[in-house]
């Protein structure tokens, strides 16, 4: 490990002090020899010393002086990366409810799998996240503004309904409209919270036709880029799916095009899910990157038990095999 990875390497210092204590205990072996080999008669001295124990008279203070290397690491404050749960954070999940979303090719319907994967996104959220529901379909309709309670968000999500037309520009405007009166809010000191929209939706967008008109899909991704909102897009359905619309079969193949690119333009990802299986799993993988983020915590705890542990062992080593601490 180098020194950057410790919050107070100074404390390293007191390696000195302890390579001290192990050049005097070596010392104080030596002029103990001498001091014995000073005995003139070495036949007596064989008779009235007590039996030389050999090496294992030095692995109480062997123990020690690890014992003390350990403790002084624990002092610099040594960190690790660790994968820790956001204390503050604004997600804005905003979920396509057109006619579309009708289609059976994911059983049972798409809405039906798209609710159900919803819902355990929403209650595996970490607790520190902001979280908030938008439908849409020819306009969009906020259903829970960013909130921590999650109760809201999975009932809300259960009481989607249909609608005619695709407007995803206009559910993209509400989400960060919605994450900016919310930020208004809560932002202080700190600033606003980290932001991010997740877009769930199976088509093309048809109101308006021109993705790049001023309420188009891909002019929202410009402005949620510009707005440091990333959209993480969900292409959800299969190359096969049609439904009844006023007695005629319409083809409602998944547009992952569209949506690939409101992700590009945004600085987001972009995510294809083809089932519900798919779908969970595509949510499962944005809760932890949404809910957990990376940072150096402190790692100091296994390096003060381990120094404690290896003390106690050489003190109990030397009670063991001189009958005093060393």
């Amino acid at each position: 490990m180098s020194l950057a990875g410790f919050s107070s390497p100074w404390w390293f210092l007191l390696l000195i002090a302890v390579a001290a204590v192990a050049a005097a205990y070596v010392l104080a072996q030596r002029q103990r020899r001498r001091r014995v080999m000073r005995f003139a008669n070495l036949e007596l001295l064989e008779k009235v010393a007590p039996k030389a124990q050999g090496w294992i008279r030095h692995v109480p203070a062997v123990l020690i002086v690890l014992s003390l290397l350990f403790l002084t690491v624990s002092l610099a404050g040594p960190t690790a990366e660790q994968k820790v749960p956001r204390n503050r954070a604004t997600v804005m999940l905003v979920i396509d409810v057109s006619l579309s979303m009708e289609a059976t090719d994911v059983a049972p319907t798409r809405l039906k799998a798209a609710q159900d994967a919803a819902k355990q996104f929403a209650q595996n959220m970490t607790p520190g996240v902001n979280l908030g529901l938008i439908s849409f379909a020819g306009t969009a309709t906020v259903l829970v503004n960013p909130t921590t309670d999650r109760a809201g968000v999975s009932k809300a999500i259960d009481n989607l309904k249909l609608a005619q037309s695709t407007a995803t520009g206009e559910g993209i405007y509400a989400a960060m409209q919605s994450i900016q009166s919310f930020s208004a809010v809560v932002g202080g000191a700190d600033g606003p919270p980290p932001a991010r929209i997740v877009l769930m939706s199976d088509g093309k967008q048809t109101v308006p036709e021109d993705l790049y008109a001023p309420r188009g899909a891909y002019t929202a991704a410009q402005a949620a880029k510009q707005a440091q909102m990333p959209i993480s897009s969900i292409s959800f359905g299969t190359e096969h799916g049609s439904v009844d619309i006023e007695g005629k079969q319409q083809d409602v193949r998944v547009d992952d095009e569209s949506l690939r690119e409101i992700a590009k333009l945004s600085g987001g990802e972009f995510y294809k899910a083809a089932s519900a299986d798919e779908l969970k799993r595509v949510y499962a993988d944005l809760g932890e990157q949404i809910g957990y983020e990376l940072k150096n915590a402190d790692a100091s705890k296994p390096w003060v038990v381990l120094g404690t542990i290896i003390l106690m062992a050489g003190a109990a080593t030397a009670l063991l095999f001189g009958q005093r601490l060393p």
